[in-house]
């Protein structure tokens, strides 16, 4: 296997666009996206519709086996000109502009001061994964991530060596069989993101770093085995490997962590680890991921496990995280297991209490964020009202026509909620979901009531289809999706649909990302930085620097380090 060496080119060949004079998207070359609400109907009907096709078909659209006929280079960084490196990692980037290109601004500069002290950019830009929400696409990513880090770093700095980007896919760039992944990140000729370069020509990669240390990436999306020619890639590259060596692994999703309510999560990483780094006796030190969008780290006494998902999508709380995991969980049947190790929780951001306060906002967002959602709500509880009207009183022949059978909504109720808890044979699922239900029901029986105690339903037909129609649904959509959120509020409390409760909300806010240094003596530190509030004013900047991003801040953007810095020698 073939060691790439790194090239530094004194002054990289261009054909950006000439730097915009306003945020238009004729001249930035790209639609500004806003977040995703992730509740929408549409959104939920095509992305569990995509869920369930990759369940059954997934190993026929899985690409990593066809990957074999790709380059199996491993990329060589470990010579600088001073001996160090600089990288950074960011994951879970694709959502809405302001969160996305906050994150990337940042990203792009020469150098942040953090807490008093300068970090520069890194020489290494690695994405962790969902580089596009909410399907992969040639539009979506170039929307919602491409454009954006285009804008970011037109190009690499005059006489400066040009940063490199590496990119793992996630489940969302995974849904349509990495199709638009590879032709966006393994390009073979013009390979490049606005100022970054792209080496890689599979989903998986290895990278030689300074001073003994190597970056594995493996991508083992869905849960799914590792297949053959990724490990034989790895097999290769861990010849490579000795025992002084040290390893950063990268995976797309925190397992470290789901294993907690599903021990054979892990199985896939800890088999990685057992037979690809262990026989080089090399020791595996930080193993980082995105996923779930917040940051978190788990540390032990051989290896620091990290989320890192903060890159643009919506934030989600850490209230629910224990406060110590085993690794791999004691539960697993995989045999060879490695030994299980206890891994405390050091740092999260937002913390706990933050978490539970911004729960909270999920009544008021809720209904900004997902307008779509709480239609659907008015109109299955103004078909259910006129069904329940129409079983109480007697109607004409025409209105009939317009009452659905009650049974038929009340089962559409219950099945909806119990189905939207996520029922996985925990017993604390089925009873929240049927609870919602049974509330939405009550809801349902009391707008009835009311509704029959107005005049309304005495004029002429169609008098009181409209006036159910304008006046009922959005009233009755308003109250339904407070009692969503009160559902949500309370759910989480038991650690169901924790996920919904904060994508309900989009909250754009509490961003991270990883700046990370190896120095000449060979130790790691890594920089976790934090981003309280993105920014939502842009100015365009036709005068700048070629390098200089297109787009600057009104108000300044604020970074700051979430912990203090974690070195490892």
């Amino acid at each position: 296997m073939a060691i790439v060496p790194r090239q530094h080119p004194a002054r990289p060949e261009t054909n950006e666009p000439n730097r915009p004079r306003s945020l238009d998207p004729q001249e930035l070359g790209f639609t500004r996206k806003g977040p995703i609400g992730w509740l929408a109907p549409l959104l939920l009907l095509s992305t569990g519709l995509r869920a369930v096709l990759h369940l059954f078909f997934g190993a026929y659209l899985d690409k990593r086996e066809l990957q074999n006929a790709l380059d199996g280079d491993v990329f060589d960084h470990s010579t600088t000109a001073t001996g160090e490196l600089w990288l950074d990692y960011v994951a879970d980037l694709g959502d809405g502009f302001d969160a996305t290109y906050s994150v990337a601004y940042l990203l792009s500069q020469e150098d942040l001061e953090v807490d008093g002290e300068r970090l520069p950019r890194g020489r290494l830009l690695l994405m962790g994964g969902d580089q596009v929400y909410p399907l992969a696409s040639g539009d979506g990513y170039e929307n919602r991530m491409k454009g954006p880090y285009r804008a970011a770093l037109p190009e690499a700095p005059a006489g400066a060596p040009r940063p490199t980007l590496f990119a793992l896919p996630g489940n969302h760039d995974w849904y349509d069989g990495l199709t638009a992944f590879l032709r966006l990140f393994a390009r073979r000729k013009d390979g490049h993101i606005g100022g970054w370069r792209t080496e890689q020509r599979r989903s998986y990669f290895a990278v030689k770093l300074p001073a003994n240390w190597w970056l594995f990436a493996v991508d083992e999306q869905f849960g799914a085995y590792i297949d053959d020619p990724q490990l034989l890639y790895f097999e290769k590259a861990a010849e490579q490997v000795g025992p002084d060596d040290r390893v950063i692994i990268m995976t797309p999703s925190p397992t470290w962590v789901k294993a907690k309510d599903n021990p054979h999560a892990y199985d896939a990483v800890d088999y990685f680890i057992r037979t690809i780094v262990a026989p080089t006796q090399a020791q595996v030190r930080v193993l980082v991921s995105g996923d779930l969008h917040h940051y978190a780290r788990f540390s032990g006494e051989d290896r620091e496990l990290i989320t890192c998902g903060g890159g643009g999508a919506y934030t989600l709380g850490t209230q629910n995280l224990p406060d110590h995991i085993m690794v791999p969980p004691k539960e697993t049947l995989t045999r060879s297991r490695s030994r299980s190790l206890r891994y405390d929780l050091r740092a999260s951001f937002p913390d706990a209490p933050t978490s539970w306060r911004m729960g909270w906002g999920v009544f008021h967002r809720i209904l900004l964020r997902n307008a779509g959602f709480a239609n659907l709500l008015g109109i299955i509880h103004t078909l259910t009202m006129l069904a329940m009207a129409g079983a109480a009183s007697q109607g004409g022949n025409i209105q009939r026509l317009f009452s659905i059978p009650l049974v038929l909504m009340l089962v559409l109720i219950m099945a909806g909620t119990v189905a939207f808890a996520k029922p996985d044979g925990h017993a604390r699922h089925w009873v929240l979901g049927v609870a919602h239900g049974l509330t939405q029901i009550v809801l349902a029986i009391g707008g009835t009531w009311v509704w029959l105690q107005l005049p309304f339903r005495d004029w002429p037909w169609p008098g009181p289809l409209a006036v159910a129609a304008f006046v009922y649904g959005p009233l009755i959509a308003i109250l339904s999706s407070q009692v969503v959120a009160l559902y949500l509020l309370i759910a989480a409390r038991f650690g169901v649909n924790l996920n919904e409760l904060f994508a309900g909300q989009g909250i754009e806010d509490a961003k991270s990302f990883l700046r990370m240094h190896i120095t000449p003596d060979g130790s790691l530190t890594i920089h976790p930085i934090g981003i309280d509030r993105v920014c939502h004013d842009w100015v365009a900047d036709p005068d700048g620097d070629p390098h200089a991003s297109w787009l600057r801040p009104a108000t300044p953007l604020t970074a700051h380090g979430i912990e203090p810095p974690i070195r490892i020698d």
